[in-house]
């Protein structure tokens, strides 16, 4: 059994369709998966400025929280994250901040990792944001598993980034389209097959 943790932030919920499709398309592909949201950071004052916003806060209020445990759990790591200039969001990067630990034991050698995202406009740093999560992935020891063009997918309507999936929300919540979701789908399933050919060869060493 390959253990698969989708770890994610969203504040509209673009994002979190992303990563339930990805979580859905682990599971059929015959992984054990954790779907965990980061903990959010901003102010509850704050968040009921945005009515989206607030509507997904509730509607999500029982997605279990992300922990290191969901690391060292996990054969793949896949993290999910809007855009904020360029980077990614600071609630992921908080909870990134907290492996320190783990990974100074060296616990995030050769897991499988990759990253997915959503802008609010098109080339609004959607492959900054997926390249700043590859840095953590160098620095953890982790394996980077992106889906390149290895699937017809990638060429359906303009989704084509082989840095990881990725949507245009054009400032909408729920504004996710079918090729984005098949884009993260295929995206997981390529990270359960990569993750089980390297246990299995692992096994064999």
């Amino acid at each position: 059994m390959t253990n698969v943790a989708v770890i994610y932030y969203s504040s509209t919920g673009n994002v979190h369709t992303m990563a339930d499709a990805a979580a859905s398309a682990a599971e059929k592909a015959g992984a054990e998966v954790r779907l965990r949201k980061v903990a959010e950071l901003a102010p509850q004052a704050v968040i009921e400025t945005n009515p989206a916003w607030a509507a997904h806060a509730e509607e999500t209020r029982d997605v279990a929280i992300a922990s290191l445990d969901d690391l060292l759990w996990a054969d793949v790591v896949l993290i999910g994250t809007p855009t904020r200039f360029g980077q990614p969001a600071s609630q992921v990067k908080q909870f990134i901040d907290t492996t320190g630990g783990i990974w100074a034991e060296g616990k995030l050698v050769n897991k499988i990792a990759s990253g997915f995202t959503s802008t609010s406009s098109t080339h609004g740093g959607q492959e900054s944001t997926l390249l700043a999560l590859n840095n953590t992935f160098y620095h953890w020891g982790a394996i980077i598993v992106t889906p390149g063009y290895a699937d017809p997918v990638q060429f359906a309507g303009a989704n084509g980034n082989p840095y990881g999936a990725s949507s245009v929300s054009a400032n909408q919540a729920a504004n996710v389209h079918e090729e984005n979701l098949g884009a993260v789908e295929f995206q997981a399933r390529r990270c359960v097959e990569i993750a089980a050919a390297l246990k299995k060869g692992f096994a064999a060493a």
